[in-house]
Order: C-alpha cells, then structure tokens, then sequence
C-alpha cells in the first residue's frame, strides 16, 4: 500500500490516504508508459502540413537570364527548387496524412494508471482534502500550490462540480487543468506535479475498482 498524505490549503497534513498499488499495475512500467505516450502524441498531430512543388509556385516561368557570357550559373526560372521562394522537391501534397496509433483497451487504461503510480512512487502527486472556493481566486489558488511545494508544471485534477477551482486555475502560468475523468498518461508526464482533492481521486480510483470487478 502507497500512504499518500492528505494535506489542507496551507500544506500541513491532516490525513494519509492508502492506496493499493496493485490496482495501478504493481509496479512503474517504463516501456508500457513510453508506447501509451507515442501514441496519444501521435493521434493528436494535425497531418496537415504540406508543401508546394515547382509547378504551384506563383512566378513567372522565364528564364533569368540568358546561358552565356553573364558569368552567372546557369539557371533556370525563379520557381526552381535551388532558389530561394522556390518549389520543394519531392514536395508533400497530399491533404490528409494520418499519423494514428493503436493501442488495446486494457493496455490504454493499464497506462493511464501506472502514469499515477509513477507519480505517486516519486511524491509529486498533491492531494487536497478540499478545493473548495467561494468564487474564482486565482491570487487563493496560486497560495494553495505555493503552501504544497508545487514549483514546476503542474496538472490540476478536479470533478465536473469544481468549477470555481477550474476558473481559480485557468490563468496560472504552467498550470492546466484536467476532468478527473479524463486523466490520462499523456496529461500526467507533461507535468512534473498533479494537484488533485481527495473527493476526486477516491472517485477515480472507485472507478477503476469497478472496472476490474466487471473485467
């Protein structure tokens, strides 16, 4: 069992949240992280970059100056691939490239939990008893990463009803802000610390308990 403290807004601990590592894989698995990451990576590229040809750059097609006696190289139109604003040889056209990746279901949410065991093995999950706001405070929010030692990228992990806490976050540099629900292994090792209330994360890790019972 991992003991993850429970802090308040000021940072002190006033609980220990146990949780079984073995529902998150047992163990950190670098190889299964590194394949789930490539492929979330991958499936969020556009696969619209493109470019022009000889034959679809604007210009004129005559020859810049004539073969002989100019001491120049000889040298085509201005549209040719060796000049500057030219054509690019070999130049990529087509409209839709895909670049997905694959992965199956069980090894997809397999990822996504031992993305947080990982970060749980290296202390850099932040649990909350309670991010309650009265309103959006981004001057509170920014107290309450401060008092828990978040000092890098940090993933802010909060339920469909946090949604002061949301707007709190939102405006804070190197701070995004994730649905529990979506938590996925691509989000977690884009940021050094994940800052979540315990509401949230005990929901979640409810969630994965029901999915194994179902498996």
């Amino acid at each position: 069992m991992i003991d993850l403290p429970v802090l308040d807004k000021s940072g002190k601990k006033v609980d220990t949240l146990a949780i079984d590592e073995a529902a998150l894989g047992n163990e950190v698995r670098p190889d299964l992280l590194k394949q789930a990451y490539v492929m979330y990576h991958a499936n969020r590229r556009q696969g619209s970059a493109r470019t022009k040809s000889r034959g679809m750059v604007k210009g004129s097609t005559r020859k810049l100056y004539r073969q002989k006696g100019t001491g120049n190289a000889r040298v085509g139109n201005a549209r040719t691939v060796v000049r500057k604003g030219g054509g690019v040889a070999f130049a990529k056209t087509k409209k839709t490239e895909t670049f997905r990746k694959k992965m199956p279901k069980a090894m997809r949410r397999l990822a996504n939990r031992n993305a947080l065991l990982a970060k749980l093995v290296d202390g850099e999950v932040k649990c909350i008893d309670a991010l309650n706001f009265g309103g959006p405070k981004t001057s509170e929010m920014k107290k309450v990463l401060d008092s828990c030692g978040v000092n890098r990228t940090c993933l802010v992990a909060l339920g469909e009803a946090d949604r002061n806490a949301a707007l709190s976050a939102r405006n804070l540099t190197d701070v995004d802000i994730i649905r529990i629900d979506q938590l996925n292994v691509f989000e977690l090792l884009n940021h050094r610390f994940l800052l979540v209330d315990r509401a949230s994360l005990e929901a979640w890790l409810a969630d994965i308990a029901g999915e194994k019972e179902a498996a």
